[in-house]
This record gives C-alpha cells, sequence and structure tokens, in this order.
C-alpha cells in the first residue's frame, strides 16, 4: 500500500474535546467491578501482539494455551486472564486456524469447568490486525455473539473515537487514522478513517457501513444508561457495533451499560484496543511502577531491543542514542537476510554484549530503520526473520541482564517466549503510560526479571529514554 497519502490538518484536540457534551461520572470502577463478579464470567483476552496489557496489572498473561492450562486459569479466583497469540506476526491463513484452535480450547475447558467466559480480540489501537478474519475464526467456534463490540480507544495513546471516525493525537492535533503512517502498513493498510466506512473496507464489502451501529458519545453520556442499554438490546446476528470514546469515563459507563445487557441476556463479543478491557473488569488507573522495581531486580545491565521500525520508533530510538549513555549495535538487515553472514553478525554483538552488561550499562540492539520493501505477507516473512535473529542475541546471552526492555509488538512477542522463555507471566503495571511491565515466571530463563513490554506506536520522542533511564 502507498505511502503516499493526502493529509489533512486535522482537528483542534482541545477545541472538539471542548465541543462534546460533559463527560458523566457517576460510574465508579467498583460498581462495574462488582458487575463482573455477579456475572461469574471470566474475561479472556486474546492478545495479538504483548502491548495489549497497557492499562491493566496484577494479571497473568499466558503464552502457551493447552486445556489444562486453561482449565486452571479458570479455576484460579483472577477474573481475567490474557493469551498472548501474536497473530499480527503471521500469515492471515495462519492467524484464522490459531484463533480456531485457541477457541476450542477455550470451549473444552469452559465444559470442563463450568466456568461462563467473554472473549476480547484485543488488536491495535491504529486499525492494524487481521480483521475481520479472526472475528470470523472465533464466530465459526464460539457460535455468533449478539453483537462484536469495536472500540479501539486507547487514552494512554491519544487515539479517541468521535462521530465514529478514529483519531490519533499528536499534540493538540487529532489526525485521523487513515492519515498517519500506521495506515500505510505493508501488510494492514488501510484508507478509511471512519470506521463505519473501515469495517466496510476491510470485509471487502461483505460489511455494509449502513449495516454498523454505533454507540456515539452523546447517547453514552446521556443523564441515564437506558440509550446506551436500548442500542446494546437491539444488537442480533453478530453485527456490528462502534463504541466512540473521548475519555476513561466513556468507555467505563459503556462497560457498566454492557454488563446490564449481558444480564438481560444478551451475548457480546468484542475487537478492541486495550482501554475497554480495564472498563469491562472495572480496573482502575494505577500509579507507575515505582524505579526500585527495577533498580533493585537480580542481574546486571539493562538491554534494549528495537525490532519496531514505525517512524515514531525510529525516532524514539534516535533520541535514546544520543541523550542516554548507551552501548549500541545494529543488526543490519541485508546481513541478516544473508545466510552467509548472519551467524558471524550475531556472534560479534552478542560479544560485545557482555562487558557493558557485566558494568550495568544500557545496551541497545536495534534492527537497521530500512523498512522492508515487500507488502503483504512477504513482509511479515521477512519481519520474522528478523525478529528471530534480535531473539537470537537474547537467546545466546549467557548471563541475566537487570532489566530487559522490547520495542515492538512483535519483538516485545517474541522476547517473551523464544527470547525468555515465559509460558505464564504477571503483569506488573507499567513503566510509563501505556507501557507495561511483565514478570517473567518461574518457568522462564530468567524468573522474576522485569520486561518491559514497549508497543512501537506509544510515547513521544523522549519516551523509551525516558523507559530507560527509570531502570538506572
Amino acid at each position: 500500500m502507498s505511502t503516499d497519502r493526502p493529509r489533512t490538518p486535522g482537528l483542534s484536540y482541545s477545541e472538539r474535546m471542548a465541543s462534546l457534551p460533559p463527560a458523566r461520572t457517576d460510574v465508579e470502577w467498583a460498581d462495574v467491578r462488582a458487575m463482573l463478579a455477579a456475572s461469574q464470567r471470566r474475561i479472556v483476552v486474546l492478545d495479538d501482539d504483548p502491548t495489549g496489557t497497557q492499562t491493566v496489572h496484577d494479571l497473568p498473561v499466558l503464552t502457551e494455551w493447552s486445556v489444562e492450562t486453561l482449565v486452571r486459569e479458570f479455576e484460579a479466583a483472577t477474573p481475567v486472564f490474557y493469551i498472548l497469540t501474536n497473530s499480527r506476526s503471521l500469515p492471515e491463513r495462519e492467524a484464522v486456524a490459531l484463533n480456531q484452535s485457541i477457541a476450542r480450547a477455550l470451549r473444552e475447558a469452559s465444559e470442563r469447568t463450568g466456568a461462563a467466559f467473554s472473549v476480547v480480540s484485543r488488536s491495535d489501537s491504529t486499525l492494524r490486525g487481521h480483521f475481520p478474519a479472526e472475528l470470523d475464526a472465533l464466530e465459526s467456534v464460539l457460535g455468533k455473539p449478539d453483537g462484536w463490540l469495536i472500540c479501539p480507544y486507547f487514552e494512554e495513546g491519544g487515539r479517541y473515537t468521535i462521530d465514529d471516525v478514529h483519531y490519533v493525537r499528536e499534540g493538540d492535533r487529532l489526525i485521523p487514522a487513515a492519515e498517519t503512517p500506521f495506515a500505510a502498513d505493508p501488510a494492514f493498510g488501510y484508507r478509511s478513517s471512519n470506521l463505519r466506512e473501515w469495517i466496510a473496507e476491510k470485509s471487502n464489502g461483505n460489511i455494509s457501513p449502513e449495516s454498523v451501529v454505533s454507540l456515539s458519545i452523546e447517547t453514552i453520556r446521556s443523564e441515564s444508561l437506558e440509550p446506551m442499554l436500548a442500542v446494546l438490546e437491539s444488537l442480533h446476528d453478530g453485527r456490528h457495533c462502534i463504541i466512540n470514546a473521548a475519555c476513561p469515563h466513556d468507555v467505563l459507563r459503556a462497560a457498566a451499560a454492557i454488563h446490564q445487557a449481558e444480564a438481560r441476556g444478551k451475548r457480546f463479543m468484542y475487537r478492541s484496543a486495550a482501554s475497554i478491557v480495564a472498563a469491562l473488569a472495572g480496573i482502575p488507573p494505577a500509579p507507575l511502577l515505582d524505579e526500585q522495581v527495577f533498580r533493585n531486580a537480580e542481574g546486571s545491565g539493562v538491554l534494549i531491543v528495537v525490532g519496531s521500525y514505525v517512524p515514531k520508533t525510529t525516532a524514539q530510538l534516535e533520541v535514546l542514542r544520543q541523550n542516554v549513555d548507551c552501548v549500541d549495535f545494529e543488526l543490519d538487515v541485508d546481513q541478516v537476510l544473508d545466510d552467509a553472514r548472519r551467524d558471524k553478525l550475531l556472534d560479534e554483538i552478542v560479544a560485545g554484549c557482555r562487558a557493558p552488561l557485566a558494568a550495568d550499562r544500557p545496551v541497545v540492539v536495534y534492527t537497521s530503520r530500512r523498512r522492508p520493501k515487500d507488502h503483504g505477507e512477504k513482509s511479515l516473512r521477512v519481519g520474522k526473520i528478523v525478529s528471530d535473529c534480535l531473539i537470537e542475541v537474547v537467546r545466546r546471552l549467557d548471563a541475566r541482564p537487570r532489566v530487559l526492555i522490547a520495542k515492538g509488538g512483535i519483538t516485545s512477542s517474541d522476547t517473551a517466549t523464544a527470547g525468555c522463555g515465559i509460558r505464564r507471566g504477571w503483569v506488573l503495571g507499567q513503566i510509563l503510560p501505556g507501557v507495561p511491565v511483565w514478570q517473567c515466571g518461574p518457568e522462564s530463563r530468567f524468573p522474576g526479571m522485569p520486561l518491559v513490554v514497549f508497543p512501537g506506536n506509544v510515547g513521544d520522542e523522549n519516551s523509551l529514554a525516558e523507559a530507560v533511564r527509570r531502570t538506572l
């Protein structure tokens, strides 16, 4: 997909927010938490990369989904758990098969335990991912819900949906999502910012814009929940419904209405960014993690691996290299794709990491900033080869870092699973807004080590440097 896109000035964020009806704060986090507990349903989040944990804390995240594992989670007291699918890194047919496999395992575990559950297909707040293929895959096993609730709102990343148009905030401007670099993604590009039209576009016209329903901000901010309930209770036969949102209170009120509609017999499934999960579970925001969590961790040195090549990550990497005293190594993509040169390059980088890590210094290993030229599935395959080599650096380490920071969704997933061997991690909280931290499980290579899961599309140009400073 072409990266040459028309760019409008966007809207003034402050003026647009001031033009909306006042947000209502009558629903409390504890109210929604009690609704979920009363329903006796578990929320299972299928996360297409590991960054979806960016709004929650004190929850488990699984990287394998055997029926036995899922039975244990259903029998535990935790009302919400994540399953890392990393399906955004896969070709569509493999992502479909993976979602079907997980759905079958969830269904069997539910039958064994009697536990009811809802599924959230968590994906990118800038609309990248296998949509609607993953939803169709889940439906084929779990049955068609009354409605698919679509909610890409993500406060920490500056993603807002207003009048069904999805925006990315840049300073005081709201830029329509289709005019951002994210929309030019070679595998998941799109041209529509209006979510009704985006759904039609991504479904190749099989879902018409006119068939899509929405909860407007005006409806969400009504005096009572009844106008929302009227919309939700009208949904049937898997109809898509957009949840507009411009602040955390919007999704919290929507979550309360959703729980009430489900208590009256409706059944929903979700395609969303991270924020609606915390709202559905009634998990309030927590303070950022104390810096001592990182400074007092076992091991030596801070290893930063950077695979994401979106412009935001490139800018953040440059600020980090200029402003923090790091030792850095470039993983040249041309050498990585050359079988004859790959191993020599990896050996040199691993050897170069040893001394500075032993001296408790930060070390950055990053892929060259050239974006793969191929589009679609070939781009995903090239990206996988590059990511595999980046993770091989982690695998070959013979000493434990004090902290590991992985930049980019695919990079973070592969770091967690292939690099660290995590099968069940624990979400500690966030190091920065929208940047989650996992604690490696006892089964991993580095038990208890903090793993910072840094999305490629979050923060400003200083954020990566700020995160690294908080670990030093």
